[in-house]
């Protein structure tokens, strides 16, 4: 005899489109969506709130883990950590914003092929140090740069970040897509390794650190560019290119 599946809590998908889709505050439709299915599911009153609390327990130091470091950030970018980190990479002749980049998407893909994911990131590396540092690296070699010219420099730190820890986790066998991957495919009776999964992330790693290196290795040659063709309309003269700078 076939058991009976009750479906109903699947409502609990739709309330979470619908409050997304809706632009609803997240945290309301978090709630709403787990009340939701715990009432479909047919849990007493006074289960769903001993849940929610055991929740709240277990991450009520999450806050504080996510909030402290941010408060050091500003901290240190208000004592002048952005204007340090560009006056420091402007002093070194062969610095280019192209070559940094490549540097740190290495040491990132690198350091998260290991587990170390957080040791970068928007917030607590790319933002403070990276872009300053990328930038100081550009105004250097190509004078000051137009608005949009930083923008975009800014979005190359910003994608570095986001390439290099996207595929060096995947090499990392204790990463949590390829436990689920290996768990879904021994519940199907196919009996795979972690490490061996987390080996064939390899080629696709090298791939992307490749492809992106090589976009890097342009950018250089692309921010001359479009600096020298501001300058011209604008009529201001432009800034002779340093020695080495298309290399």
């Amino acid at each position: 005899m076939t058991p009976t599946i009750n479906l109903w809590p699947l409502l609990g998908v739709a309330v979470i489109i619908a409050g997304f889709v809706l632009r609803f505050n997240p945290m309301l439709v978090v709630i709403v969506t787990a009340v939701t299915t715990a009432l479909a599911a047919g849990f007493p009153l006074d289960r769903i709130l001993a849940t929610i609390g055991t929740g709240f327990i277990k991450t009520r130091n999450l806050p504080l883990i996510i909030l402290l470091p941010l408060a050091v950030i500003g901290l240190l970018e208000r004592h002048g950590l952005r204007q340090h980190a560009q006056n420091w990479i402007s002093g070194i002749r062969s610095a280019t914003a192209g070559r940094l980049l490549v540097v740190y998407l290495a040491a990132r893909q690198l350091t998260a092929a290991i587990g170390l994911t957080s040791l970068g990131g928007h917030p607590q590396m790319v933002r403070p140090l990276l872009a300053p540092m990328a930038e100081g690296a550009a105004e250097a070699r190509h004078g000051k740069l137009p608005e949009r010219v930083r923008h975009k420099l800014r979005a190359f730190c910003a994608a570095t970040d986001n390439v290099g820890l996207f595929f060096g986790e995947d090499i990392f066998v204790a990463f949590g897509a390829v436990v689920l991957m290996t768990t879904f495919l021994r519940e199907a009776g196919i009996e795979v390794e972690p490490l061996h999964v987390a080996l064939w992330g390899l080629p696709t790693a090298v791939c992307a650190f490749a492809i992106h290196a090589w976009r890097l290795k342009r950018l250089d040659r692309m921010l001359a560019h479009e600096v020298a063709q501001h300058g011209a309309a604008s009529g201001e003269p432009a800034m002779p290119a340093a020695k080495g700078a298309s290399a």
